[in-house]
């Protein structure tokens, strides 16, 4: 399964949102100017987030969307739902082989409950684990 532009630059909108939430509206030309992303296709995809209640637009001069729940109640599972459609990475109900049905059906459940366990908070305030301390060295 491969997750197109449409999940990743919505999953990008959201985290912005997510990052400024509670301090007002955010453009989406800002977003994409913070993360070099067409505006227009922003636009595109912010329209199926705010259908499924997840964002709100304000508008006016100093409008913008805001997320419509805290970033704890919303997950990367949500999002990519709306934006992509059903988690599975094929058609498992047409597999007449019970192993390859199972098969499909772990990978699909294995991926949705990362999906589903991740929130936006978790993402907007993730530490890599993995990067190392530079030292500074004085002499």
């Amino acid at each position: 399964m491969k997750i197109s532009t449409k999940g990743r630059y919505g999953l990008t909108i959201m985290m912005e949102l997510a990052a400024k939430f509670g301090e007002g509206p955010i453009s989406l030309k800002s977003i994409a100017e913070r993360n070099g992303l067409s505006e227009h296709y922003l636009e595109q995809l912010v329209a199926p987030l705010r259908n499924a209640g997840l964002v709100k637009s304000i508008r006016g001069a100093y409008g913008g969307y805001i997320l419509s729940k805290d970033p704890a109640d919303i997950t990367s599972g949500d999002i990519i739902r709306i934006l992509e459609g059903p988690i599975s990475p094929v058609d498992f109900t047409e597999e007449d082989d019970p192993a390859k049905r199972n098969l499909w059906l772990r990978i699909r459940d294995s991926i949705a409950e990362v999906l589903d366990s991740t929130t936006l908070e978790n993402l907007i305030n993730y530490q890599d684990a993995d990067k190392k301390d530079s030292y500074m060295f004085y002499i």
